[in-house]
């Protein structure tokens, strides 16, 4: 597999070029959420400020190629309301995921175990390595001789590569949670266990359950998971709660994924089996559920009690807030656009759902590194269960010809994604969850 280890020549140089990048993008994304974070608290005391949708739109760039001429779209007249310009593009629905399955390469579906394997690999020593490193350079005595600010700048730089790893790793393990990894479904569990539950401290199978349920219902109103989706006209009826969370977004945004397993907003519980989740799940289901949560808290208690609650939380858990932070980042970028579209039990099909995700481009290095999580996820939303990530990219190149060859290039969403870090603190601040009236397709 020349093209596997290719992908991944001179590893450790490209991490650190990277993490000096990335360590600078963070910086800049820190100063974001402070700077918004005061904005919000001083502007929002006592009231939601949205700005009005028919004034200002998601503002997230240009994200499709042109429709095509109005002459293509027969029967359909000229309209100046947006709204109508939404309509009119919706009643051309995307190809279906079978038309779209004979545009890719015959080995896009290919699951190999061994290139599987080496990825996870790979990803393990790197996350080994990084957090070993960082350990090693928190029990120096350089560290412990040395003021807690200059303390706090000789590990930073290593938390964020740290971290980096972590989410990597997490990637493989999304692999896994598709059964992508391997056909054989031990192998599968494994590194899904280790990846995830031990590595990445998220229960496995809690997390698979709820994100099938997230492609099984991508972009609708109501059944989407991991997405919750807030309509802007309708946010003087939303619970106080809710409206609260809306005031400190910015606050949360480092620990949005951490409030996400643990007290299960919005899906249910993934650590406590609580929620919408798991309604009619079966004691056999919530049994083997509990093994990765048994797994994750085993992990979390061994490095605690062997590191102390000082080292555990500089050398484990700030890596992992910068993993989660790149968990949501991306995450939520996918999946919101100026021209996104939500759907309704009435207009809702999957490969609408799935054509509404974005492909982004974050940089080629930052693309391989994080297995074409960024600029390969509209490919993986439509066989989300037959193509691992290393199929990606090619499968993508495949699909953007084969969408621009029959005159489709419209439904595909890219777009350059540079400056990621600043990207989700602006969007995030200025939309939240909200979704215009209009970007719903009801009927």
């Amino acid at each position: 597999n020349f093209s596997i280890l290719y992908h991944h020549i001179w590893i450790q140089e490209l991490y650190i070029y990277i993490m000096m990048r990335l360590a600078y993008k963070s910086f800049l994304a820190l100063s974001a959420i402070t700077s918004t974070a005061a904005f919000s608290s001083s502007s929002n005391a006592g009231r939601i400020h949205v700005v009005s949708p028919r004034s200002t739109s998601m503002a997230l760039g240009s994200t499709v190629l042109q429709p095509p001429p109005r002459t293509v779209q027969v029967g359909i007249e000229e309209e100046k309301d947006t709204t109508a310009d939404i309509q009119t593009v919706i009643r051309q629905d995307p190809p279906k995921a079978g038309e779209v399955a004979k545009m890719l390469p015959k080995d896009t579906f290919d699951v190999d175990t061994l290139s599987s394997l080496f990825y996870f690999a790979v990803d393990f020593v790197a996350v080994a390595a990084t957090m070993g490193f960082l350990n090693e350079v928190v029990h120096s005595e350089l560290y412990h001789s040395a003021p807690v600010l200059l303390q706090g700048m000789m590990v930073a730089p290593l938390q964020v590569l740290t971290g980096f790893a972590m989410w990597c790793m997490w990637c493989v393990g999304h692999d896994a949670g598709h059964s992508v990894v391997s056909k054989n479904k031990k192998i599968n569990r494994f590194v899904g266990e280790m990846s995830h539950s031990m590595i990445c401290l998220t229960p496995f199978i809690p997390w698979a359950k709820s994100h099938k349920k997230h492609h099984l219902g991508h972009n609708h109103l109501t059944k989407d998971y991991s997405h919750q989706w807030f309509v802007r006209e309708e946010k003087d009826d939303l619970h106080p709660l809710i409206k609260l969370s809306y005031w400190t977004r910015n606050l949360q945004l480092p620990i949005l994924y951490f409030v996400y397993l643990v007290t299960g907003v919005p899906d249910g519980g993934h650590v406590f089996f609580y929620g919408k989740m798991w309604e009619g799940a079966s004691e056999e289901d919530k049994k083997d559920g509990l093994i990765s949560v048994a797994t994750s808290i085993a992990t979390a208690a061994t490095l605690w009690l062997n590191l102390g609650l000082e080292d555990f939380t500089v050398v484990c858990m700030v890596p992992w807030l910068v993993m989660s932070f790149w968990l949501f980042m991306v995450t939520y970028l996918q999946h919101h656009s100026e021209d996104g579209k939500i759907y309704t039990d009435d207009t809702f099909t999957f490969e609408r759902g799935a054509f509404e995700t974005v492909d982004r481009n974050y940089g080629t290095w930052v693309n391989r590194l994080s297995h074409h999580m960024m600029d390969g996820h509209v490919v993986h939303h439509l066989f989300f269960e037959k193509v691992p990530h290393y199929r990606l990219e090619e499968a993508t190149k495949a699909l953007r010809k084969g969408l621009e060859e029959n005159g489709q290039s419209h439904f595909y969403k890219y777009i350059e994604t540079p400056d990621f870090t600043q990207e989700i603190v602006k969007q995030f601040n200025e939309n939240w969850f909200f979704v215009n009236e209009k970007q719903v397709v009801r009927e």
